[in-house]
């Protein structure tokens, strides 16, 4: 029955209209589909959070920025920026059961840009990443060798700057040959087999030759980008092959791999920390990653830093948290799952600090160096410190492919929820046309990403992807959040969220006037302070000790640009293509929300209950 007029008459028209309205919502929402079960998108999204950047990157960072009393900053921009974005859009994609672009269309059309520059982030970012994971599959299959083939200066790739083992040569005692130098004590006695190199030697580990003079066969910068290695073009087929297996039938498919790809790393996890704490020198590097530091606390560098790195290893500005809650049921508590999902991925970026320094200490330990000159952090870490490591272990083929396995699952969640945003993105844009060929798109996005690859396989490739990583989704995707705060807390408002959350969950959740608080105020402000640090403390792109040249930042900015301008031009093509004579009337209409979103559609979660016990 609908609610009846002034004179007493019911408008059954206007009943009808709402009642097809509901129907078509509910329709397109099972066409779209939904998760098997509740666990897929909770593994799902755990799987999305923790990735590479959690064990290669927040263990040194924390060692670095303060050691334990980094986990101030890190806790407090947790809960100022992590958890409130985090809450936010799996809210907004739950609630309006949309991908990353009609999501913005249902709640504040102005900004619709937004949601193009999410999916141009994950487009960018699934170029680089899977070649991340190519070069995994290469070590994984290098594994299998005895001994390993980086644990030895005896190959066909190494050259006189290889050492196993070296030591600094007293200055007036040294004797130098090609391959090696004795060191003498000052009364002429040979004091150890071990070789002793001048200072100022440039010294290079065997793993560190494996990985520059064959993996890659470097070049000395970005401006030589070299020849395609076919190796490596190999290894990247395979993981697209993989990726595409994974995805092609949607959530319904990745779905169900999540169970394994998401907890596989735990175990791994847990088995390297065992191995790791029955080693020689692992207390030493554990003192390290946990000796706090009180006086960074006074650094800017250090607030800012465990903002972006809460911000990244959540995952939030890419549009696959939207995209991943738009296929739960409208009733889930995605709240909860917020809460349990950010919990979970903090805790493991700290557990795998223990993890990594653990064979970090025994390393320095074995080298004879303090843990400070060992520890490092992304490419150098997982492929040139933590190989290093593992072939001066016993059975060391066995723990160098779990290792690297575990990289493998870490990377390929994160990558089905890449691919799954712009694949969504284009599939909801274009329902009528696409959705029954998904199939088809996947082979199409999975092959187009592998050929736009294959720069990033050239000689020169690794200086490609560390320009991809520091701009695709550095200080763009930065601006891009603090575009959706402004979309979300001030377009659509903030207590509309807050409102339609409590819709669908059936209760106001904890602290839900501080989330309101962060949409509008809070969280946006942070990000500002940590655009503008950024700024400040700008420099030149480095990989290692090579400094990118000017020509190459030039090309960076125009790569970050890309999707940072998604907002504006998308904004004014709106503007100027809505319907209206003046100004005014087209402001109108691109920031009101729409009123026929799928959650207006449906019952409240207490009105459902209440129903449900008459």
């Amino acid at each position: 029955m609908g609610n009846p007029d002034d004179n007493g008459y019911v408008d059954n028209a206007h009943v009808d209209d709402v009642h097809d309205k509901k129907k078509e919502a509910m329709d397109a929402a099972e066409d779209r589909g939904h998760w098997g079960h509740k666990m897929d998108f909770l593994l799902s999204c755990i799987g999305y959070a923790v990735g590479l950047g959690n064990v290669w990157r927040f263990p040194y960072l924390c060692a670095s920025s303060g050691g334990g009393a980094f986990l101030i900053p890190y806790c407090i921009m947790l809960v100022l920026v992590g958890i409130p974005l985090f809450v936010l859009e799996l809210a907004i994609g739950q609630y309006t059961q949309e991908g990353p672009l009609q999501v913005w269309e249902n709640l504040f059309p102005l900004l619709k840009g937004v949601g193009y520059a999410m999916c141009v982030c994950s487009f960018g970012v699934a170029i680089y990443y899977n070649v991340i994971i190519a070069w995994c599959y290469y070590f994984v299959f290098a594994s299998m060798q005895a001994p390993l083939p980086w644990s030895k200066c005896n190959q066909t790739w190494n050259n006189e700057q290889c050492f196993e083992k070296a030591v600094p040569c007293p200055n007036t005692t040294a004797i130098t040959t090609v391959a090696t130098t004795v060191a003498s004590t000052v009364t002429g006695t040979v004091e150890a087999a071990i070789p002793c190199v001048p200072n100022g030697t440039d010294v290079q580990t065997p793993s560190e030759q494996y990985w520059n003079r064959h993996v890659l066969e470097i070049t000395s910068g970005i401006g030589e980008l070299g020849t395609v290695r076919w190796h490596l073009a190999l290894c990247l087929l395979l993981a697209w092959i993989v990726i595409y297996f994974c995805i092609f039938k949607g959530v319904k498919s990745s779905g169900k791999v999540v169970y394994f790809t998401a907890t596989f790393p735990y175990v791994v996890l847990v088995i390297l920390l065992i191995r790791g704490v029955t080693l020689e020198g692992h207390l030493d590097g554990v003192k390290f990653y946990l000796t706090p530091k009180w006086e960074k606390l006074g650094e800017a560098k250090v607030w800012a830093d465990a903002t972006t790195q809460i911000f990244f290893s959540l995952s939030v500005g890419f549009g696959g948290l939207i995209t991943m809650a738009s296929y739960n049921q409208y009733y889930n508590n995605c709240f909860r799952d917020a809460i349990t999902v950010a919990l979970i991925n903090c805790s493991t970026s700290f557990f795998a600090g223990f993890v990594i320094f653990s064979v970090v200490g025994y390393m320095a330990f074995t080298a004879g160096k303090p843990v400070a000159e060992v520890a490092d952090q992304g490419v150098s870490l997982a492929f040139i410190v933590y190989p290093a490591a593992v072939a001066a272990m016993p059975v060391s083929q066995l723990w160098s492919i779990i290792f690297f396995f575990m990289l493998i699952t870490l990377g390929m969640d994160s990558q089905f929820a890449f691919m799954e945003t712009i694949i969504t993105a284009a599939v909801d844009e274009y329902p009528k046309q696409l959705r029954e060929k998904k199939w088809i798109i996947c082979i199409i996005g999975c092959g187009l990403l592998y050929l736009l690859g294959f720069p990033c396989i050239c000689q020169g490739g690794a200086y490609v992807v560390q320009l991809l990583d520091d701009y695709v989704a550095g200080i763009s995707l930065l601006f891009l959040v603090i575009c959706e705060c402004i979309a979300c807390g001030w377009g659509y408002g903030a207590g509309r969220i807050g409102r339609d959350l409590i819709r669908m969950i059936g209760y106001q959740p904890w602290f839900y006037h501080w989330f309101l608080i962060c949409w509008k105020y809070i969280s946006p402000a942070t990000l500002t302070f940590v655009v503008v640090f950024k700024f400040v403390d700008y420099g030149p792109i480095t990989y290692g000790s090579v400094v990118f040249p000017k020509w190459s930042e030039s090309i960076a900015w125009l790569v970050a640009l890309c999707s940072m301008l998604c907002i504006p031009g998308v904004a004014i093509f709106k503007v100027l293509t809505a319907p209206g004579f003046t100004f005014r009337e087209k402001w109108k209409v691109v920031t009101t929300p729409r009123d026929d979103k799928y959650g207006d559609m449906m019952e409240s979660a207490s009105e459902r209950k209440a129903r449900e016990m008459d």
